[in-house]
């Protein structure tokens, strides 16, 4: 049976997320507030629409400045700037509500908190801080990060993209691909080789003759959001758009190390979505004169969803702990984002099961959380990388290099 928005939207607003282990009672009243605000707004503005935007590969940009009004953009940045100056622990709770209606949701907003304005905040001048923070927390404009290359995508160092000092600016060129925002972003934080072969961040504009921002098509995955190329041919950079406080591959690992700790919430966020779906589901669908929920193998994919859920929950919780005590390490977050997000697709190809036929249309959340998370699972750090992470963590050899 089809939905209509309307029921839809009824269905978001009984939407109870799991909590097996009584974690609400370790979150702040402020925490819990922040999350249900932000869990009323999406319910009312995405949930009802969201399919249809996956369905026609449509990135809801019109949106940008609502989700801006909502704190969605810097949660964790200084309020000097426009931004909300919250905690890393309610940056995780929100990248797990948004997560929890569509990855390219969460995504969108991770590359601008992340991988735009906090580069800006954390390597940037105060001035560059001034120019390009307020716009971008308040969603006047969007930006994007540029690091992964067609050649260079877990070897980031390999890089290609170069810039020369010409004299009152520099020139700029090469490529970068798999860029989320990059159709519709104002700005780019884009990473690139000086002369000297160190890795710099600059800040390009929309605009820069020479700066293209082609998109790609075709995509299963992550189909309400907008990916893209950036291409540089010549492009001249005002040196005052260089950022001056970073330099090397510490820059950009930097900000991913921001964006894998908001995917490791976010995850969460796709898999609790999947399981309320299931079980609501196996309540409801008879079979043999009696609910499936009452079947032995469906209560062993329920049982192991929550204990999988859970299991992640307190991870992710102790990783946010750490977080706002500035006490993460890399290897702690690498840990975090390859759980979760392989838990989370585990979850949803299970619970696709349980559906059965239903599964697969877009009355359902699932099949777009199941193609989503087939994108997650490799941005940002591959599935295998990060295992490669913690296996260097705690032998001290690193297998990639």
């Amino acid at each position: 049976m089809s939905h209509t928005k309307e029921q839809n939207k009824a269905v978001a607003h009984k939407y109870i997320a799991p909590d097996y282990y009584l974690m609400d009672e370790m979150f702040t009243d402020e925490q819990k507030l922040i999350r249900q605000t932000v869990r009323d707004w999406l319910n009312e503005h995405i949930t009802p629409y969201v399919n249809d935007w996956a369905q026609n590969n449509e990135c809801p940009v019109h949106l940008k400045e609502a989700m801006g009004a909502m704190g969605l953009f810097g949660p964790f940045l200084p309020e000097e700037y426009g931004c909300p100056g919250l905690d890393y622990m309610s940056y995780g709770i929100i990248m797990q509500e948004i997560e929890r209606v569509d990855s390219g949701l969460r995504s969108m907003a991770s590359v601008q908190s992340s991988l735009v304005m906090y580069p800006i905040y954390k390597y940037g001048n105060e001035e560059q801080r001034k120019k390009y923070l307020p716009k971008l927390a308040s969603g006047e404009w969007i930006g994007c990060f540029g690091l992964t290359e067609p050649d260079f995508g877990s070897n980031p160092a390999g890089m290609l993209s170069s810039f020369k000092d010409m004299g009152d600016h520099y020139l700029l060129n090469g490529s970068k691909t798999w860029i989320s925002n990059a159709p519709f972003a104002d700005i780019a934080v884009v990473w690139a080789k000086d002369e000297s072969g160190k890795i710099r961040g600059l800040v390009l504009e929309r605009g820069m003759e020479g700066f293209s921002t082609p998109e790609i098509h075709n995509k299963w995955s992550l189909r309400a959001s907008a990916t893209g190329e950036l291409v540089f041919d010549n492009v001249k950079v005002p040196k005052e758009n260089l950022l001056p406080n970073v330099a090397g591959l510490k820059g950009p690992l930097g900000c991913l190390d921001s964006a894998r700790y908001g995917i490791s919430w976010g995850a969460i966020g796709s898999a609790m979505d999947c399981y309320y779906t299931a079980l609501n589901y196996a309540m409801e669908r008879i079979q043999f004169d009696k609910p499936i929920a009452s079947f032995q193998l469906t209560q062993k994919k329920l049982a192991e969803m929550l204990t999988e859920i859970t299991k992640a929950q307190l991870l992710t919780y102790r990783l946010g702990q750490l977080k706002v005590e500035n006490r993460a390490t890399a290897a702690q977050i690498s840990m975090a984002k390859r759980n979760n997000v392989n838990m989370a697709l585990q979850i949803a190809r299970e619970a696709r099961q349980i559906l059965g036929g239903m599964g697969i249309t877009g009355d359902y959340p699932i099949m777009r959380h199941m193609m989503n998370l087939e994108s997650v699972i490799t941005y940002e750090g591959t599935h295998d990388i990060h295992l490669l992470i913690t296996g260097m963590d705690v032998t001290g050899i690193s297998a990639f290099r």
